[in-house]
């Protein structure tokens, strides 16, 4: 939807959806190596994170280590605490690829915990209170300084993304 969209505005805007590992120290490793390439193409450019769940929790971290703007839709605030009831073999419901929650892992997002967040000028958060899977008013209340925008219903896909678009991308580069 994203990419669509920029190309429908025509905006030159060069979009990145790196995979991330299950490992948590592994999806901040790509996620910092991806930050730290985009910069020595272009010292001056203009980075924008969204990241949706997990993403956004490992895009707070990211966001606060490298100064950048962040739109978190539906994020998981302490994945640490979710994860316990998921440790041994799991599969992507997507995919079906397997992988294990282990305590290390667990243990790996303790240590990307970010509180308080420095800047919440930088944050934006999009919410719907129907996620079933996540509870909305834990991103409420970390990110209670940023901007929100908070709807009724949804899912944690978080329905009508696309129509967030112009919002998202004028937050992010306007």
């Amino acid at each position: 939807m994203i990419a669509d969209y920029l190309q429908q505005q025509g905006l030159s805007v060069r979009y990145q959806v790196p995979e991330l590992s299950y490992s948590p120290s592994v999806a901040i490793s790509t996620l910092e190596a991806n930050i730290v390439a985009c910069l020595a193409e272009n010292k001056s450019a203009k980075i924008g994170l969204i990241g949706s769940s997990m993403g956004g929790y490992y895009g707070t971290w990211i966001a606060e280590k490298y100064g950048l703007s962040l739109v978190l839709v539906n994020p998981a605030v302490r994945p640490y605490k979710l994860l316990p009831e998921y440790l041994g073999e799991n599969e992507n419901i997507y995919t079906g690829e397997k992988y294990q929650v282990t305590e290390a892992a667990i243990d790996e997002l303790k240590q990307l915990e970010v509180d308080p967040i420095t800047r919440p000028e930088r944050y934006l958060l999009l919410t719907q209170q129907g996620d079933e899977v996540l509870d909305y008013r834990e991103g409420v209340e970390k990110y209670q300084q940023s901007r929100q925008i908070v709807q009724p219903g949804g899912s944690h896909g978080f329905d009508g993304f696309e129509l967030m678009l112009p919002e998202i991308m004028a937050f992010l580069f306007e």
